[in-house]
């Protein structure tokens, strides 16, 4: 069984240090592969910090993974020794139910201990907790790997395979494309990537943020305007011209004032995970027949969709390439919104 060097957190409030976890060797149908960059999701610090419930520590975050395959099993048919891989925020489910059935292995149907299993934080298919991507190999199941095209970099590839899949699913399930106005509210990690893809589809795309200081960001990826969530005249000139708006915000979000923004039959999908409730007036959504919606990953077809069209439309995140040594410091100015746009971890360094 390989070990392999690896970044981990001991406690909710410890720090990353440099530590060796063992993986399994690659059986029948999984793949080796070598770790080259993984980036660093706000999920990844909810979950290291203890926000979203106990967590097993040692910790290894990391569930936006790219690499380079050096061993597979004796019957992988889907890989060979040095394809470029990724691998997002899940790594097995039970291929049976009809969520798996359906390509959407994520909303695994199947008991507990037999449902999807999370890239960290969950328990493998050797009974063991599985660790995440700030290590330098993982062996994962064939059928829950991507495939990287050529013209996409690895270090591009790693935060598609969460940020990148999150904001293009809910666009393409409810339609975004010519002749439609698509919102995308926060230009972070997800944000980002949600105003390539729905200016690449073909919509009218136009950003809101609480401020004008990602403006030019915003437009050079695609967005036709900026539009400040402060400036109520500008809000106000806005509503009901909206077929479908994608709230990527995690510390609360103005539900009635975003759904006002809605044409009937409108659609408002959230991504974001706020740790607070949310409330609306149902009559908002009743008046003109407006759909309120939530919207997780995607399955694998779809995110290899995903990076498919982000070669075909050259669609890439900006990133900034990070030693292992400062994956603390990075947390702390992904919380304090510091980043532009996502970190990356040089698996070199681990």
């Amino acid at each position: 069984m390989p070990d392999v060097a690896a970044y981990a957190i001991d406690s909710p409030t410890g720090h990353y240090a440099r530590t060796t976890i063992t993986r399994r060797d690659p059986g029948p149908t999984e793949v080796f592969f070598d770790i080259h960059y993984a980036g660093i999701c706000h999920s990844d610090i909810h979950t290291a910090r203890g926000e979203w419930g106990p967590i097993n520590y040692p910790f290894v975050g990391g569930h936006e993974i790219a690499g380079i395959v050096s061993r597979v099993g004796s019957e992988v048919t889907k890989f060979k020794v040095g394809d470029r891989v990724g691998v997002g925020c899940f790594v097995d489910s039970c291929g049976e139910c009809e969520m798996c059935r359906q390509g959407e292995e994520q909303f695994c149907t199947a008991g507990p201990g037999e449902g999807a299993v999370w890239t960290y934080n969950g328990i493998g298919r050797d009974g063991l907790p599985t660790a995440g991507g700030y290590s330098t190999g993982i062996t994962v199941e064939q059928d829950y790997l991507m495939r990287v095209p050529d013209s996409v970099s690895l270090e591009h590839a790693a935060p598609l395979m969460c940020a990148g899949i999150t904001t293009y699913s809910p666009l393409k399930r409810w339609g975004a494309g010519p002749g439609k106005r698509v919102g995308i509210v926060g230009m972070g990690g997800l944000g980002h990537m949600g105003v390539q893809f729905a200016a690449a589809l073909g919509a009218e795309t136009i950003v809101f943020g609480r401020t004008l200081s990602k403006r030019d960001d915003g437009l050079k990826l695609g967005a036709s305007d900026y539009v400040s969530t402060q400036d109520r005249d500008a809000m106000k000139a806005l509503r009901g011209t909206f077929d479908l708006i994608v709230t990527t915000v995690s510390d609360g979000t103005d539900l009635d004032g975003l759904l006002g923004l809605l044409k009937a039959h409108g659609v408002l999908v959230n991504v974001g995970l706020p740790e607070k409730p949310s409330s609306l007036r149902l009559g908002v959504l009743t008046g003109q027949a407006k759909v309120l919606a939530g919207s997780n990953i995607g399955g694998i077809a779809e995110t290899q969709e995903m990076l498919d069209f982000c070669a075909e439309h050259g669609l890439a995140p900006i990133v900034e390439i990070i030693p292992a040594d400062g994956i603390d410091e990075a947390y702390d100015n992904v919380v304090a919104s510091k980043v532009r746009y996502r970190y990356v971890i040089d698996a070199s360094t681990i």
